[in-house]
C-alpha cells in the first residue's frame, strides 16, 4: 500500500505509509495531483505543504513521490511571460481554464512545442563543462538566449546537431561524462529551486545600478550585484517605486515577483508592463521583463516558493552573461507565509510569531545576489530590490530590521512625505547607502570627479535642515540669522527641485546622471554666490526676490535630457544676480 492522506490542516497535510519519500522531494497529492513538498519527516508521519488549495481533500487519498527535488523548467520563453509562484504559464491557464483555474492543473513553463532557430557553437568532440554554452537563438529581438550545458554534466560531447529549428525538448547533443553515463543536453533544463546555481568567484561591486530616479542614483546608489530594501507603510509608494526602478534600471533582465500582494495591484502592473516601451530599444518592455503573480488569495504554500521560483530564474539569465534585478514586492508577505506554514506545523514561534529560522531564510535569499563569474567565464549580476511593508509604518519589526542585517541600501519611505505628494517618498534622514566607496571611481571617470563631493555636501545641507527644523518647531523661523534661513531655503531647493521627482512627466521620469550632475552644480553655485552676498551684509529677503529659486527648481521640467547646455544659461543668471546683488548695495 502506498503513501496516503492521513491529516490536512489547510496548506500542510499529514502522510502514512512514507517509507520512499525524502526531504524536499515534491510528491502529488490526491487524485487531482496537487503539487507538493515534502518539508518534514518524523517516526511516524511525513508532512507535506501543497502549493493548491486543498478544500476537499480527503482521508486516504493517494501521495505519490516523483524522486525529484521541487524544481522548474528553464528555457527560452521565459522572458514576456506571465508566472504564478510555480512557475505556471497564467495566459496558458487562462487559455485552457477560463477566468477561474481549477486545481491540478499541471502544464510545462515552456511551449514545448514550439521551434526555435538555433546557432550551434560547440563540435563534436569537444570537452565542455557545467555552464558551457552550446548554440544560441534568438528569445526575443532583445534578447539572445544562450544554450547551456546544466551546471551538474560535463564530458565531451560525442555527437551534436547541426543550425537548424528545434523545440525546447529536442536533443542537440550527447556528452559522455568521465564515468561513461552518456546525457543527452536539450535547450530546456531543469533546476531546483532552492538550491543557488554554482557559480566560479564572486566579483567585487564596481559599477551602480542606473535608476534615472535622483534620489537613488545621486543620495542612495545601489550597485550592480548589491541588495537594496524598500520599507513603508500602506500608500507611501512601495509598488510604484519599483515600477519605476523595473522600467527604467539599466539591467539587461528585470523579473518583478508579486508576492502576496493585492489583485488590483498585480493588474495595474500586467496592464503598465504590456503597454510600456524600454527606452533604451524601442522595443516593447515586456521584451527583457518576467512577471511572477502571486496575489494574496493564492495559496499560501506558492507565495513561499514565489521568491525562490523568481531568484532561479534570475541566476539562469545571470549564467548568460546578464545584469538581472529582481523586484520582489514584498518580502513581507513572503515572511507572512513563512509564520502561518510554521504555525500549522506547531513550531515554537520566535517575535512576533514569525518562525526562528526567519533570518536564516532572509539571508538565503539575499546573499543570491551578486557579481558573479559564471562556470563559462562570463560575467553576470543579480540586484535584488525587496520591497518590506512593516505593520503601521514599524521600521523596528521583525522583518524590517532582519533585512537591514543582510542589505546595504535602505530607501525608508515616509508617510508625510507621501502624504504630501513627494514621490519618491524615500526620505533622506532615514535612509542610507553603503555602496559609495566601491563607486568612486565609476563616478569619476563616467559622470564628473566632484560628483560625489557634490553630493556629500547636498547630504550635509539636508541634515542641517532637520536640525534646525528643530529650533524652528520651538522658537520660530524668525530669530534664525540669514545664513541659517539661506540653508533652509537651498533645502527646499533640494526637496522640490531635486529629490521629488514626478513620474508621469516625459522629463522628470527619467534624469540622467550627466543632468544629475548638472542640477546639484546649479544648486551648489547658487549655495556660494548667495552665501558670499550674506556675508557682505546682504539681507536674505533681497535676494529671496529673485525668482532665480524657482527657476532651478523648475530644471527638472524645463531641460529634457539631451539638451543639458540649456544650463548653463542659469549659471549666467546666478553670477548676474550676485553682480547686480553686490553693486546696489556696496
Amino acid at each position: 500500500m502506498g503513501a496516503t492522506v492521513f491529516g490536512v490542516n489547510g496548506s500542510v497535510i499529514t502522510v502514512r505509509d512514507y517509507r520512499d519519500f525524502r526531504m524536499g522531494e515534491m510528491v502529488m497529492v490526491g487524485h487531482e495531483n496537487l503539487i507538493g513538498e515534502v518539508i518534514r519527516i518524523d517516526e511516524d508521519k511525513a508532512l507535506i505543504q501543497v502549493f493548491e488549495n486543498t478544500s476537499g481533500l480527503k482521508f486516504s487519498e493517494p501521495v505519490t513521490p516523483t524522486g525529484a527535488s521541487l524544481a522548474i523548467t528553464l528555457g527560452p520563453g521565459i522572458i514576456g511571460n506571465i508566472f504564478d509562484g510555480t512557475l505556471r504559464p497564467l495566459k496558458d491557464l487562462a487559455n485552457i481554464q477560463g477566468i477561474f483555474i481549477s486545481r491540478g492543473i499541471n502544464i510545462s513553463s515552456l511551449d514545448m512545442d514550439k521551434k526555435w532557430d538555433v546557432k550551434i557553437t560547440e563540435s563534436e568532440g569537444s570537452y565542455i563543462y557545467g555552464g558551457s554554452v552550446i548554440g544560441e537563438l534568438n528569445e526575443n529581438a532583445s534578447i539572445v538566449h544562450k544554450v547551456m550545458i546544466p551546471p551538474d554534466i560535463s564530458g565531451k560531447i560525442i555527437s551534436i546537431e547541426g543550425d537548424g529549428e528545434y523545440s525546447a525538448g529536442d536533443t542537440l547533443a550527447v556528452v559522455e561524462s568521465r564515468d561513461g553515463i552518456l546525457h543527452n543536453i536539450s535547450i530546456a533544463q531543469r533546476w531546483p529551486i532552492r538550491i543557488p546555481r554554482p557559480m566560479l568567484a564572486k566579483k567585487p561591486i564596481s559599477e551602480p545600478l542606473i535608476t534615472g530616479q535622483r534620489v537613488i542614483d545621486t543620495l542612495f546608489p545601489i550597485a550592480k550585484g548589491g541588495c537594496a530594501a524598500i520599507p513603508g507603510g500602506f500608500g507611501t509608494g512601495k509598488t510604484m517605486t519599483q515600477h519605476q526602478l523595473a522600467k527604467w534600471s539599466n539591467a539587461d533582465i528585470i523579473v518583478y515577483i508579486g508576492c502576496g500582494e493585492r489583485g488590483n495591484e498585480m493588474t495595474q502592473a500586467l496592464e503598465e508592463f504590456s503597454a510600456l516601451i524600454d527606452p533604451r530599444t524601442g522595443r516593447p518592455l515586456m521584451e527583457r521583463t518576467v512577471l511572477i503573480a502571486n496575489t494574496s488569495n493564492m495559496p499560501v504554500a506558492a507565495r513561499e516558493a514565489s521568491i525562490y521560483t523568481g531568484i532561479t530564474i534570475a541566476e539562469y539569465y545571470r549564467d548568460m552573461g546578464y545584469d538581472v534585478a529582481v523586484m520582489a514586492d514584498s518580502t513581507s508577505r513572503w515572511a507572512e507565509a513563512l509564520r502561518e506554514l510554521s504555525g500549522r506545523l506547531e513550531e515554537l514561534p520566535a517575535e512576533e510569531g514569525f518562525p526562528a529560522y526567519l533570518t536564516s531564510r532572509l539571508a538565503g535569499f539575499y546573499e543570491r545576489a551578486g557579481c558573479v563569474q559564471n562556470l563559462n567565464n562570463s560575467n553576470g549580476s543579480i540586484t535584488i530590490i525587496g520591497a518590506v511593508s512593516p505593520q503601521g509604518g514599524d521600521f523596528s519589526e521583525p522583518v524590517t530590521l532582519n533585512t537591514k542585517r543582510f542589505v546595504r541600501c535602505f530607501w525608508a519611505l515616509d508617510k508625510s512625505l507621501a502624504y504630501s505628494r513627494h514621490f519618491p517618498a524615500i526620505h533622506w534622514i532615514h535612509s542610507y547607502s553603503e555602496y559609495q566607496d566601491e563607486l568612486v571611481q565609476w563616478y569619476s571617470e563616467n559622470v564628473s570627479p566632484s560628483f560625489l563631493e557634490n553630493r556629500i555636501r547636498l547630504m550635509k545641507l539636508l541634515n542641517q535642515e532637520a536640525e534646525l527644523m528643530e529650533i524652528v518647531k520651538l522658537i520660530g523661523a524668525d530669530v534664525l540669522p540669514d545664513s541659517q534661513k539661506l540653508i533652509l531655503e537651498i533645502s527646499r531647493l533640494i526637496r522640490v527641485g531635486f529629490t521629488q521627482q514626478n513620474a508621469y512627466h516625459a522629463y522628470d521620469t527619467y534624469t540622467n546622471f550627466e543632468k544629475q550632475s548638472k542640477m546639484m552644480d546649479v544648486i551648489l553655485c547658487l549655495y556660494d554666490k548667495c552665501e558670499t552676498l550674506i556675508e557682505a551684509d546682504l539681507p536674505l529677503g533681497e535676494i529671496l526676490k529673485n525668482n532665480i529659486f524657482e527657476d532651478i527648481i523648475a530644471i527638472k521640467y524645463n531641460v529634457p535630457n539631451d539638451k543639458v547646455y540649456q544650463m548653463n544659461e542659469l549659471f549666467e543668471k546666478i553670477d548676474g544676480l550676485c553682480s547686480f546683488m553686490m553693486e546696489q548695495y556696496s
